[in-house]
């Protein structure tokens, strides 16, 4: 196998995007049994072939991170209406694409998408407010460099911040940004808890075990920009409870219930699919079949 053709690296990000959103049940999270008022299943399938151009692009790409992110959201945005459906998976799955670009073997995935973050530019940085703003996407504000503030690319522009430096910045308080900081370290964890359960619960269970997993250990970014902190503590801490209860069949019940009361709330845990779509990346590109 050729690790580093960009139409089989594009095809692995393209099905991440469908493996995620078809597995059911995700508390909160659209999937092929449920929808939301505006955004349904069908638009994130949508998203994932109508971006099929951009992902092989960026596997043939060296530089110009944020300038692939924005044509991703674009290209999207072209093939439905259903808004924002991947701007975060794009954050992550953008670098590790152009990562496995890089990649003579399977194993030099994390050190590649290391050093892909690291080597942003200014430009970089500029581009993805562009994409941000394309997108429409909500986000925490904060005090400095706010991604809803115009003037906070002349700042960029004055201090000659990277990409790279913005998600250090972002860091302590968004998932997205501290997988760019730490090295995609969740991301890696995401992958492997997914090949490890696969041969036992199939590759639904494995991803739903696997969001459940993340979502009990993680206070989820999406939560905490629509509702606030208090409300991802509790979302997560629900999570811990229901996975100490057993395996996947004494415990199925339970994560159904808990996912029709986080869609009746409106609580979606959109931080934490993300970085299992990005899990699955990895597990596909490094040979994962099911």
């Amino acid at each position: 196998m050729i690790y580093n053709d960009p139409s089989h690296i594009a095809r692995c990000a393209q099905l991440a995007m469908i493996l995620e959103v078809s597995a059911t049940p995700k508390p909160g999270n659209i999937d092929r049994d449920h929808n939301y008022t505006d955004t349904r299943f069908e638009h994130f399938l949508a998203s994932a072939v109508g971006v099929y151009p951009i992902m092989e692009k960026a596997a043939r790409s060296d530089s110009g991170v944020g300038s692939l992110i924005r044509e991703a959201v674009a290209e999207s945005g072209k093939w439905q209406k259903g808004g924002n459906t991947h701007f975060g998976a794009f954050l992550l799955l953008i670098p590790l694409v152009m990562a496995a670009g890089r990649c003579e073997n399977k194993t030099c995935l994390k050190a590649q998408a290391q050093q892909v973050v690291r080597e942003t530019t200014m430009e970089d940085a500029i581009e993805f407010y562009g994409a941000f703003s394309d997108a429409k996407v909500k986000v925490k504000p904060v005090g400095d460099l706010d991604l809803g503030n115009d003037t906070s690319i002349d700042k960029i522009k004055a201090k000659g911040l990277t990409l790279y430096n913005l998600m250090e910045i972002s860091c302590g308080y968004d998932m997205i940004a501290e997988e760019w900081a730490d090295g995609f370290k969740r991301t890696f964890e995401c992958a492997a808890s997914i090949r490890n359960k696969l041969k036992k619960y199939g590759i639904n269970d494995a991803v739903v075990l696997t969001f459940m997993g993340l979502l009990a250990s993680n206070q989820d970014t999406f939560i905490q920009t629509k509702f606030d902190c208090k409300k991802a503590a509790e979302v997560s801490l629900r999570a811990k409870e229901i996975m100490q209860k057993g395996n996947i069949d004494e415990i199925r019940d339970e994560i159904h219930s808990f996912d029709e009361e986080l869609l009746n709330e409106g609580v979606n845990p959109g931080s934490t699919a993300d970085i299992i779509i990005t899990g699955l990346f990895v597990s596909l590109f490094q040979g994962m079949r099911f």
